[in-house]
C-alpha cells in the first residue's frame, strides 16, 4: 500500500509541475495583444510561425484556461480569466461566426479575424459552444450560456435532422457513412453543459443515451475491433473506409463513455467500454517494437493508407493517460493503472521538451521527433493540458482514499522537488 500511494503521489507531483510548465508556454507565446485571439503555430521555442487562427483552437484554449481557473486553485489567477475573456472570447463572439446571424463557424481566420475557410462539419462550432459555456460558468455573463445553448441547438439540428446547413452535398457514390468523431465531441457537449446544471442535464439525456448507443455500435467484428467508420445502419463498410482503425480515437472515446456510465449508474456497462474501448485499442495499437501508440491501423493488418499511420502523436497518448487513469478510479483494476503508468512513461520521456517546455506533437515509429512545432493548425492549448489537469485531479482523488488518518493527501502533496518516476522507469 505504501509503495503504490509513493508512486501515485511522485506521478500527481509530476504532472502537476508539467502543467505549470504547459500553461506558462501557451501564456508567454500564444496571446496576441494586438488583436485578440491565439497563435496557435507556434515553433519549438515559441516563435509564432504563421498569424492564421483556427476557431476551433480558439474554443479550446478559451475552455481550457477557464477549466483550470475553475477547478485548480493555483490557477485563479486575473491573467487566465482576462486572457480567456477579453481575448479569446471577445474575439469568438467578434469573428467566429461566418456571416452573423448565420450559426456556421469559419474554420480558420485570418490575424485580424477575416475569414479564410469555412469546413463542412461541425467541429468548429462544438468548440464554440464549449468555449461559451464554460465562460458563463467563471464569470456569470449570461450572454456566453445563451450563445452556447442556441449552438448546440443548431448542432443537434444538423446531427440529428438536416445536416444541409453545413454545405455538404450528397453525392450518389459516396458511402453512406457515420465517423465515430459526431457522436462523440457531441456526447462531450452533452457532459459540458450538463456539469452541475440539473435542468439541462435533464433536456440534455435522451441525447446523452443517443450518442452513447451511436459509438458502441462502432465495435464490430464480434466484438473485436473498434471502427472508425461504420454505416448508417451500424454495419461495417467495405474497403479502406471500414477498416480504418485509430487507437487513440477509440481511447477518448472510452474516457467520454466512462464519465457516461458514472452518470447513469451503470457499472456492467462500464465494464463492456473498459474492454472494448481501453484495453482492446491498446492492446492492437501499441506499437511491440518501439512502444507508443500507432496513429492509424487497419482492421485486417493490411498497409494503411495515410502516410502517417505509423507516427506517434502526442493526443492520443494524452486520452490513453485520462482513459486507463479514469478506468482504474472507477474500477480498481490494478492491469489499468499498470497500463497507464506505461503510457504515462513513454509519453513524458518521448514527447516532452525539457529546453523550451510544452510537448512536441508529431514523433517517427521509433519515438525520435519528426516535427519540432509545438503548435499549428490541430496542436494547440488543448489535449496536453487537460491530460496533464484531468489526470492530477483523478491521482489527488486516488490519494485521498488510500491516505491513512494520521497522513492527509494533503500532507501528502508537501514534496519538494517532484520525482521524475518517467525518467526512473527508464532507467
Amino acid at each position: 500500500m505504501e509503495k503504490e500511494r509513493e508512486t501515485l503521489q511522485s506521478w500527481k507531483e509530476r504532472v502537476g509541475h508539467e502543467l505549470d510548465i504547459v500553461v506558462a508556454f501557451w501564456l508567454e507565446h500564444s496571446h496576441d495583444q494586438e488583436h485578440g485571439g491565439f497563435f496557435t503555430c507556434l515553433g519549438r521555442d515559441g516563435q509564432v510561425y504563421d498569424d492564421l487562427k483556427y476557431v476551433w483552437l480558439q474554443g479550446r484554449q478559451v475552455w481550457m484556461y477557464c477549466r483550470l481557473y475553475r477547478k485548480l486553485e493555483r490557477f485563479r489567477r486575473p491573467e487566465l480569466l482576462n486572457a480567456a475573456k477579453a481575448a479569446g472570447g471577445e474575439f469568438l463572439l467578434r469573428y467566429a461566426r461566418v456571416a452573423p446571424p448565420a450559426k456556421k463557424c469559419a474554420f480558420v481566420l485570418t490575424r485580424d479575424g477575416r475569414p479564410v475557410k469555412v469546413q463542412r462539419t461541425i467541429f468548429s462550432e462544438c468548440f464554440y459552444t464549449m468555449a461559451m459555456n464554460e465562460l458563463w460558468r467563471v464569470t456569470g455573463d449570461a450572454q456566453y450560456q445563451s450563445e452556447a445553448v442556441e449552438m448546440m441547438d443548431q448542432i443537434v439540428h444538423w446531427v440529428r435532422e438536416d445536416p444541409s446547413g453545413l454545405g455538404r452535398p450528397q453525392l450518389p457514390g459516396a458511402p453512406a457513412s457515420e465517423s465515430m468523431a459526431v457522436p462523440m465531441v457531441l456526447l462531450s457537449l452533452v457532459e459540458q453543459l450538463g456539469e452541475a446544471d440539473e435542468e439541462l442535464a435533464g433536456s440534455y439525456a435522451e441525447l446523452g443515451d443517443w450518442c452513447a448507443g451511436r459509438i458502441l455500435r462502432h465495435v464490430q467484428r464480434g466484438g473485436q475491433a473498434v471502427l472508425e467508420n461504420v454505416s448508417e445502419d451500424g454495419e461495417e463498410l467495405s474497403g479502406c473506409l471500414g477498416r480504418h482503425q485509430n487507437p487513440g480515437h477509440a481511447l477518448e472515446a472510452g474516457w467520454f463513455l466512462l464519465r457516461h456510465t458514472i452518470r447513469r449508474g451503470d457499472p456492467k456497462l462500464r465494464a463492456h467500454i473498459i474492454d472494448k474501448f481501453l484495453l482492446l485499442p491498446f492492446r492492437s495499437g501499441w506499437d511491440p517494437d518501439h512502444g507508443g501508440l500507432f496513429y492509424f491501423q487497419d482492421a485486417d493488418g493490411l498497409c494503411p493508407t495515410q502516410l502517417e499511420w505509423a507516427m506517434k502523436l502526442w493526443w492520443p497518448h494524452s486520452e490513453a493517460m485520462i482513459a486507463f487513469l479514469m478506468g482504474y478510479s472507477e474500477s480498481g483494476d490494478s492491469a489499468l493503472l499498470k497500463i497507464f503508468y506505461q503510457v504515462a512513461e513513454y509519453t513524458f520521456r518521448r514527447f516532452r521538451d525539457p529546453e523550451y517546455g510544452e510537448w512536441f506533437g508529431y514523433l517517427n515509429r521509433e519515438g525520435k521527433v519528426a516535427l519540432t512545432i509545438k503548435g499549428g493548425p490541430f496542436k494547440g492549448c488543448f489535449h496536453v493540458p487537460r491530460c496533464l489537469a484531468m489526470c492530477e485531479e483523478m491521482l489527488s482523488d486516488l490519494l485521498s482514499r488510500l491516505a491513512p488518518a494520521s497522513a492527509p493527501a494533503a500532507a501528502l502533496s508537501a514534496r519538494s522537488p517532484p520525482a521524475d518516476p518517467a525518467r526512473r522507469g527508464a532507467e
